[in-house]
Formats: C-alpha cells, sequence, structure tokens
C-alpha cells in the first residue's frame, strides 16, 4: 500500500522565537505561529485526507486542528485526530528549554566541537542525539537508538490503520529536528539542509507499507 505523507512543521512558539530547545516540553504557539498554521492550511485546502497523526503536545494539536478546520470548512471529510508520543519531537531532557546555541555547545564541546552543525559535519546527524544524551547529568536526553525506535514506531501505526487504502493522503504534524533527520535518512543527499525547515512549511513523503522501512520513504518535496 503506497500512502502519501504530508508532514507540515508546527507554527512557531515562543521557544522557536526564543532560539530556546523544545522537544518534549510545551511552549504556546506566538501569533506568527497561529498564521503558520493558517498558511499550511490554505496550502492543504484542496487535499482529502483519510487520516491525520500528531504529537501529544499542545504546539502539534493546535496545528493540527486549525487545518483540519479550514480543510472540512472547504468542503472535505475530517479524519480522525490520532494523537499519539511517537510524533513527538526528539527528547532532549535535562536540555530542554535552554538555550539551543548553549546546548550544543555543552554536547560538543568535550569532542572539539561547538555548534550543532560542527557536530553534524565532523560526526554525521547521529552523533548530536548521543553527544547530547552524554552531556545530559540524568541521561535522559533520547539516544539515536531510542529516538529511532521511537520514531519508526510512528512509521508503525501509520502502516497498521486498516482503514487506509492504496493512494491515500495523510496528515502528519511534525517538528523541526524530526523533519532534519528524515530528510537526512530518506533525502539521500537531494536537498540543502544547512537551514531548518520553516515553521508551517509542508514536507511530503510516499510511504509504500509493505516495504522494510530504509526502503519504504521517498522524498516528493521538502520544506516547501
Amino acid at each position: 500500500m503506497l500512502l502519501h505523507l504530508y508532514l507540515v512543521r508546527h507554527g512557531q512558539t515562543m521557544f522557536n522565537r526564543y532560539n530556546r530547545l523544545q522537544g518534549w516540553s510545551n511552549s504556546p504557539l506566538t501569533d506568527s505561529g497561529i498564521a503558520d498554521a493558517y498558511k499550511a492550511a490554505e496550502k492543504l485546502s484542496d487535499i482529502d485526507f483519510a487520516a491525520a497523526y500528531c504529537s501529544d503536545t499542545t504546539r502539534a494539536l493546535e496545528t493540527a486542528e486549525t487545518i483540519l478546520d479550514v480543510n472540512e470548512s472547504s468542503g472535505h471529510s475530517r479524519p480522525n485526530l490520532v494523537s499519539d508520543m511517537h510524533f513527538r519531537e526528539q527528547c532532549y531532557g535535562y536540555f530542554e528549554g535552554q538555550d539551543m546555541s548553549m546546548a550544543w555547545w555543552a554536547a560538543g564541546a568535550p569532542h572539539g566541537v561547538h555548534s550543532y552543525n560542527e557536530i553534524v559535519e565532523k560526526f554525521g546527524l547521529p552523533a548530536t542525539r548521543d553527544m547530547l544524551k552524554e552531556a545530559d547529568p540524568f541521561h535522559d536526553a533520547e539516544s539515536d537508538v531510542e529516538y529511532w525506535t521511537r520514531v519508526e514506531g510512528g512509521f508503525s501505526l501509520i502502516a497498521a490503520n486498516k482503514s487506509l487504502q492504496n493512494g491515500d493522503n495523510v496528515l502528519q504534524i511534525s517538528h523541526g529536528n524530526t523533519l532534519l533527520s528524515l530528510m537526512h535518512r530518506f533525502a539521500r543527499g537531494a536537498y540543502d539542509l544547512s537551514e531548518r525547515p520553516r515553521n508551517g512549511s509542508i514536507t511530503r513523503l510516499d510511504f509504500d507499507t509493505t516495504k522494510p522501512l530504509d526502503n519504504a520513504i521517498s522524498v516528493q518535496g521538502y520544506n516547501e
């Protein structure tokens, strides 16, 4: 079964505005963030969605409901919204809510690098998670293995939805670092990943539920 996934980064939040790490923690959408959600909703207003998924964070739920409200008002049937922790952003543990530059310096400095981009350039994206977990005094931040085990569970939830049919469109509200991680894993160098995806941007994936995940995802568009 081939599904067309529309991944929308949630609208801007207060933590986004203040450049703070925001994984499993919550902060409200700003006025700009509400506008982000409506802009995405307008772009998707002509799409029939057979299912909708988001994390159990306020920013994802509010973005999802806005998109579904506009979609329904445009004449489409409203799918049931599934909110689940498998769709959360990476967990940053002790560094939740901290300034992003300071957090990535703490993670990278013991290894001779001092920013997120420097860690990625020298050691690869998986190292950003493992180094942050190492630097976390409580070790609550997710390791790369822990992160992907959870995220892959989200794809399994979608694939297990017996109401979906071949060719269906699925809405999924996602998060900045998760979108970057998906692109690093599945886009195979086709896009410039030096900048994070915009709040309210749309990333399109085709998901073949019959294949192992590494061969199941085809990127159709990024940060649109």
